[in-house]
């Protein structure tokens, strides 16, 4: 899928500093009111089950890489539960180095958990899986489908790996932001919001 949101520009919110722009984006996230993060993460998981229906019918047997939230990041954990009742494997990253592209889990919701060492929660159990699709929170994005994220890197490596996840950004539409790209940066194959996506 090549669809994203619709991006106007216009309503982006300019700065050139990278790390200005995540603070501030970061603020946002923050301030969103209580009601209207529990709304807006309902209609993110809508649309992302809607998204996760065609990649299955892509790829059957596809594994779907997650993410635990943290920071304000939205929750899907009540999709990722939809999503694994009806037989989707799911995963969860691992930070295993600081130079090192993420490793992913095999994880159920509800099975245990610990935490590593950023204090994410991870799967107790250690198995290694290889998710043919991840779903990436951004802090912010811009019209070309380019991430913001924390500033590790962590996804950026992960997407340089041959073969190439498809890559679904997950984020609010607050986040939307225009900043330049640097070389390292991987392009998504979609962006979705609760405002819209594919």
């Amino acid at each position: 899928m090549t669809s994203s949101i619709a991006c106007d520009a216009s309503d982006a919110t300019p700065n050139p500093d990278k790390a200005a722009l995540r603070l501030a984006l970061l603020a946002a996230r923050r301030a969103i009111a209580a009601d209207n993060r529990s709304e807006w993460d309902r209609e993110l998981g809508r649309r992302v089950l809607a998204w996760a229906a065609a990649w299955r019918q892509a790829l059957p047997d596809g594994v779907l890489g997650v993410y635990w939230p943290i920071r304000g990041e939205p929750d899907l954990r009540p999709v990722y539960a939809e999503l694994a009742a009806s037989g989707v494997a799911l995963a969860l990253p691992v930070v295993v180095g600081n130079d090192s592209p993420l490793r992913f889990l095999a994880w159920t919701p509800g099975e245990n958990m610990d935490k590593d060492s950023f204090g994410v929660a991870v799967p107790a159990s250690n198995v290694s899986a290889k998710p043919s699709a991840l779903l990436v929170p951004c802090v912010g994005f811009n019209c070309r489908k380019l991430r913001l994220g924390y500033g590790g890197g962590f996804y950026d490596r992960t997407l340089a790996l041959a073969p190439r996840p498809q890559a679904i950004g997950i984020a609010y539409s607050c986040g939307l932001a225009e900043f330049d790209g640097d070389p390292h940066d991987i392009a998504l194959d979609a962006i979705i919001t609760e405002a819209g996506g594919p």
